[in-house]
């Protein structure tokens, strides 16, 4: 087969992987709510702490919401996998791989970046812009075949981000009464704490209403 043959074939696939993400979108919606609420409620709970506790260093702050994070992970791929298996489909599948080209790369830079202004600049107030930044700009990628909510999502993550980065540059952001770390934990809590709270709490208002 030539490529210019070759080349109708691989967009007619692509085509097909982008429909099938569209028309599971609400599967996908419904399966990231119960992640989205434990995420929400375990990442308020970390931004008190790293207000109130003592003893909350850089080092300290990366371990806590790199946890989180790796235990948030976990719970959506198992959502994810059980969903799959409860209707007979394969849990790696071409929609799969696309929605992870997608998202990849801004998570990637995210937490490489973010990772790097902690660890060898102890620049908390960095790091947290970086997360939320790219965050918003890996659901925002998801915008060609994700649910309308997942966009507005990424869209509340990335201009409440480029906001906080602006407050933090200013002249204001140099008398901020907290910490670093303190002031950091709240832009955390109010991103990945509230904003998937709120969220997680909208899907589930809208399963019950189509019950209804």
């Amino acid at each position: 087969m030539n490529e210019s043959s070759a080349s109708p074939a691989v967009a007619l696939e692509h085509l097909r992987v982008i429909r099938t993400l569209m028309e599971r979108a609400h599967v996908y919606r419904a399966v990231s709510a119960p992640a989205a609420l434990f995420g929400g409620v375990m990442a308020v709970g970390l931004g008190i702490y790293g207000v109130l506790g003592s003893g909350v260093t850089t080092g300290v702050f990366l371990v806590m919401w790199l946890g989180l994070l790796i235990i948030c992970t976990v719970l959506n791929l198992w959502l994810l996998m059980r969903e799959a298996r409860m209707h007979g489909r394969a849990f790696v599948t071409d929609e799969l791989r696309t929605a992870l080209r997608a998202v990849l790369p801004p998570l990637l830079v995210g937490g490489v970046m973010g990772g790097c202004l902690l660890v060898f600049r102890q620049s908390v107030l960095l790091a947290a812009l970086m997360w939320i930044l790219c965050y918003g700009l890996a659901l925002l990628a998801t915008g060609g075949f994700a649910p309308r909510s997942i966009v507005r999502l990424g869209h509340l993550f990335l201009w409440s981000g480029l906001g906080l980065t602006v407050l933090c540059f200013s002249p204001t952001g140099e008398m901020l009464p907290l910490l670093p770390v303190a002031t950091a934990s709240i832009f955390m809590a109010m991103t990945f704490g509230l904003f998937h709270l709120i969220y997680a709490v909208a899907v589930f208002m809208n399963r019950e209403v189509k019950e209804v």
